[in-house]
Order: structure tokens, then sequence, then C-alpha cells
């Protein structure tokens, strides 16, 4: 059993012992690796000191080469990006040349749009390779842009008719026709693109231009030489009537069809266009209208004392138009000033011609009636005066322009002016009346003082120049009177008062001549008291001498041949009614009175035979009445 014990223990102890053998064989194996690994570590550090040496520029450059990579893919994405518009560029160029009308006008502008897109690319690349591309392009923008105008004046000519007849639509009270919505609608289209496209002037503003001028011009053109026409007349000493010249439907129909056409660019432009386009569009038409003026200008100018009214009717009308064109669009006031501007000078300057006139006229007289009978020249200064009435409006206005008086000192170089009377300056207020009534004195004043003058050189005997006076003054105001100048000069005719006297004074000169032979001189007893009696003219008589009997049936004698005299010389004159009767009027208050008088006291001194006192006083009263 013990033996047993022995031998148990030995196993284990061998058992241990290789055990530990094992472990020391493992330790001594671990040792050597230790070893290895110490000697690698040496080696690897001294590689990876190198490795660090080496792999810092590397790692630059590599970070380089990746940012070239980036710009490289870039490159060629912008590359492919860019040969889309050259791929496609063919489909663009049919539609392009199927025109808008066939491609339809939005699919055809879109294109334009976007071959315009693809070039505006392609020229920021700057890519020698695309230079081809570019040309193109070019060239499919330029012919989209042309066949794009030309659409556009195709369909404005097609709506746009060579003329219509303008007094249609002016007698109809119609407005003047416009061109179709659908027809704006496109060519408002087209005009969007071409203003959104371009920085340079809008070329379809000349196309519109040059087809609706050429419209607008062929309307007109007969109004325009119905102005000129209607401005001739039958008989060239016909003084001009308001309305009888075609000016006014002239300048109706421009107004109805410049207002349409304005309407038309609002439409179809955009703002900054409106003017230009107008005005472009409008320039011939204005061109001819401003012919047309130039021409009843130089009518008027030949023909100024019968047809300056024309010009002050051109005038109003020219303004009214220019007034209402501005208010409405705001446009064509200058061109319109500078067309009028000819025939509103000649306006001014007629107001001093006139009154030359008057005078040239007057003083060309080279006879006067010996009957003291009025001229013509009257007549026609003041139916020249009652038809300035009908024109009081520009009339007014232009002599507001120049003051009160100022027709006095017209020359040419004060009368021009650019500037177009508005509508406040077309107000006949208080001024413009006055100012009127001040010409209108001026205008008689020198009308007398011409005739005057000539009846001085001409008529022989102050009666007879008294009855020229009067004639003409009674003339003038009857035509006053009975006429619209009657509330324009109503009190101011002061003037005329003076004339009037200054003729009477002229005929009862002769009155007063007659009158010295019935003063007599002759004196009577003064002690003794006349006798009141009715047979006071004997009792004087019988007073009297010898001698101043002979005076007394002198003077009966001379004063009936003189008063004879006047009687039918009075009665031989050709006196208007209102003058005969007074000078019949002012020789009876001046004769009669005298006449009675002395008869009452002288008239037995030829005892009733007639032989010295021709008239008793119912007698001569009856003469006087005959001289009414």
């Amino acid at each position: 059993m013990a033996v047993g014990l022995s031998n148990g223990r030995h196993a284990v102890d061998e058992e241990a012992r290789a055990e530990v053998d094992v472990l020391n064989s493992r330790l001594e194996k671990t040792t050597q690796l230790t070893k290895k690994i110490q000697a690698c570590l040496g080696r690897l550090e001294a590689t990876g000191k190198s490795v660090r040496d080496v792999s810092g520029p590397l790692n630059g450059e590599t970070k380089r080469l990746q940012t070239l990579g980036n710009n490289i893919d870039a490159v060629i994405a912008a590359i492919e990006k860019l040969r889309q518009p050259a791929d496609s560029k063919d489909d663009e160029e049919n539609i392009i040349r199927q025109g808008p009308e066939k491609a339809g006008l939005s699919n055809y502008l879109n294109s334009i749009k976007r071959l315009n897109k693809a070039l505006e690319n392609m020229q920021t690349s700057n890519l020698r390779a695309n230079q081809q591309t570019i040309s193109d392009l070019q060239r499919l923008v330029k012919n989209g842009n042309t066949q794009l105008e030309n659409s556009f004046d195709k369909l404005l000519r097609s709506e746009t008719p060579r003329s219509i007849e303008p007094l249609h639509y002016i007698t109809k009270d119609r407005p003047f026709p416009l061109l179709s919505q659908d027809t704006i609608s496109k060519l408002s289209l087209m005009n969007s693109y071409v203003s959104g496209n371009s920085s340079s002037e809008n070329s379809l503003v000349k196309i519109y231009s040059e087809v609706r001028s050429a419209y607008l011009s062929q309307t007109l053109v007969n109004l325009a030489y119905a102005s000129v026409n209607t401005a001739k007349k039958k008989s060239p000493d016909a003084i001009y009537r308001s309305g009888t010249n075609g000016i006014g439907m002239y300048a109706q129909a421009m107004e109805g069809l410049f207002v349409a056409e304005y309407e038309n660019i609002c439409n179809i432009f955009m703002r900054q266009d409106w003017g230009p386009a107008f005005q472009t569009t409008c320039q011939a038409p204005l061109a001819e209208l401003a012919r047309t003026l130039r021409e009843l200008n130089n009518h008027i100018k030949a023909h100024l004392s019968t047809d300056c009214y024309l010009a002050y009717e051109v005038t109003e009308i020219m303004s009214g138009l220019s007034n209402n064109l501005d208010t409405r669009t705001g446009e064509l006031k200058s061109t319109l000033a500078s067309a009028l501007k000819p025939v509103r000078e000649t306006g001014k300057m007629s107001l001093a011609e006139l009154l030359d006139d008057t005078r040239r006229k007057v003083g060309a007289i080279q006879a006067l009636p010996s009957d003291g009978s009025s001229m013509p020249a009257v007549s026609e200064t003041m139916q020249r005066l009652q038809t300035m009435v009908d024109f009081l409006r520009p009339i007014s206005s232009i002599m507001v322009s120049l003051g009160d008086g100022g027709w006095k000192s017209i020359t040419p170089s004060n009368t021009s002016t650019d500037a177009i009377p508005s509508l406040a300056s077309f107000d006949i207020g208080a001024d413009g009346k006055e100012i009127f009534a001040h010409y209108c004195t001026d205008t008689i004043d020198i009308l007398m003082s011409a005739l005057e003058q000539k009846a001085r050189l001409l008529l022989k005997g102050k009666s007879v120049l008294g009855v020229f006076l009067a004639n003409s003054i009674t003339i003038i105001e009857r035509m006053i009177r009975d006429s619209d100048l009657k509330p324009l000069l109503e009190g101011r005719l002061g003037g005329l008062d003076t004339w009037r006297k200054k003729a009477k004074a002229l005929y009862s000169d002769s009155c007063k001549e007659i009158s010295i032979h019935l003063f007599d001189v002759i004196h009577t007893n003064r002690t003794q008291r006349p006798p009141s009696s009715s047979n006071e003219s004997a009792s004087i008589v019988k007073s009297l001498s010898s001698k101043d009997k002979d005076a007394i049936k002198a003077k009966f004698q001379t004063f009936n041949a003189s008063f004879d005299e006047f009687v039918t010389r009075h009665k031989t004159y050709s006196m208007e009614r209102e003058v005969r009767q007074m000078f019949a009027k002012d020789a009876q208050q001046m004769l009669e009175p005298l006449y009675n008088r002395f008869w009452d006291r002288y008239h037995e001194i030829d005892k009733g035979r007639g032989k010295y006192v021709k008239y008793d006083k119912s007698s001569i009263a009856a003469v006087f009445l005959s001289l009414y």
C-alpha cells in the first residue's frame, strides 16, 4: 500500500516537471520573439521617419490633383451643357424657317427666346470650338427677328385700309375706327419680345409709323385740298363768312383720327414708346397741315381786307385742336404751334393793316359827291367791324396778347411767337371786350379823320362838308345800333358826339349868315315905351325914318334871297333821314324865333303887299317843316 502511494507522488512530480519544461520552452520562445519585435520596432522606427519625410510633399500634390480633377469634371459637364443648343439647333431652325404664321406666334417667339438664351450662354463660355455654333445661332436669331418684323408689317398692313372717308364719321358723330382687338393682341405680343430684347431704338415703331402715317395722310388729303379750295371765292370782294372754309372739318377729322391712333399706340407699345411712335406717325399729316396753312396764309395776305377773318378762324380752330390733343395725348402742341405761326402773325398784323387800309382807301378817293352823300368806305369799314364780332374769341386773344392799343405799334418783329393760345386765352372777359371796343373806336376815329381831311380838299362850302360828315356819322351809328357791336360800344361813342358837333357847326354856319339879316340896329325913341298892341309893327314902322325904313326893306329882301337859297340847297343835299331832321331842326330853332321877332316888329313895312315881306309866321313855319 505504501509502495502504491510512493508511485502516485512520483507520477505527479513527473507531470509537474514536464509542465515546467513546457513553460520554460515557451518563455524562451517569447524572449526570442520579443527580441525580434524589438529589432523590428527599431527598424520600423527608422523606416517611419523616412516615410514621414517623403509623405508630406506627396499629400499636397494629391490635393492639387483632386482639385484639378474636380475642375475637369466641371468643364466636361459645362461642355456637355453647351453641346445641347447645338444639338437642338436644327429643331429651332425648322421653327424659324416656318415663320410666325405657320409655327404659331407664341411658339415662334419662344423659339427665338431659346436661341437668344443659348447664344448668350455660348458667348459667355468663349470656347473656340463653339464659334461655328455661335455664328449659326446669330444667323438664326437675325433671321428670326427679321421675319418677326416682316410679320408685324404684314399684319399691320392687312388691317390698315388705304384710307377712310372722314366725313362719314364726323357727320354721324361716330368715333374713328381702331385696330381690331385680335390684331392689337398679336402686335403687342411681338412688340413685347422686341422691346425686351433690344437696348436700341424699337424697330417696330418705325414700321408702325410708316404704315399708319400713310393711312392718316391719305385719309386727310382731300380735306386739306378742300380747305384751300374753299378759300377761293367767286367774288374777290366778298367778305369771308364764318364757317365757309373747310378748315373746321379738316381739324375735326384730324383730331378724331389722331386720338384713335394714340389709343392704338398705347395698346401696342410700351409707355416709353408712346410719344415717339405718336410723333413720327403724325409727322406726315402734320407736314401736310403746315403746307395747307401756309397756302391759306398766302391767300389771306393777298386779300387781307376781306379775308383777315379767316386768319382769326384758323387761329381759333387750330388752337382748339392743339388744346384738345394736348389734353388727351400730351403731344403735338409745339408742332401745331409752329404750323399755326404764320397765320397767327398775319392775324396780328391785320389789326394794324386794316387801319392803314382804311386810311389808304379814303386817301385814294379822287372825288366826292357834291350833294354830301357818304362814301362806300364808311359802310365797308363798319361792315368789317361787324364781321369781327363774329370772331371775337380769337380776336380778343390776339388783342390781349398785344395789349390795349398794341395794334398802333405792330411790326413783324414783335408779332412773332411760337406759343399757341391756351383755352384760357380765349376767355373773352371784360379785358378782351374792352380792348376790342377800344380798337373799334380807334377805327372809327381814323375813318372820320381821313374823311374830313379828304372832304376839306374836295368839297366846296361848309354846309356840304357838314352834310358829308353827318351822313357818315349816322351810317356808323346805325350800323352799330343794328348789329352785335351795340352792346360792345354802348357808352363808348363820345368821339362820335364830338364829330357830330363839328358837322352841325359846319352846317349851321350858313344859318348864322342868314340870321345876321334879322338883327336890327335901329334905335327908336328910348323915352317912348314900345307899343304892345296888335298894331305894334305899324307903330314901330311909323316911328322909323325913311333911311331906317329902307334898311328894313333891304334886310327883308336879303333875308328872303338867302333863306330861299338855303332852302333850295338843303333840299338838294343827299341826307340820311336822321341828318335831314337834325339839320332842319337846328335851322328852325336858330332862324324861326329871330324871323318871328323881326316880322312882329317890321312886317308892316310893305303894308301887306308882299313886296318886301315874303313870309309871314305861318308860311315860314311851313317852309321849315318842309325841310324835315
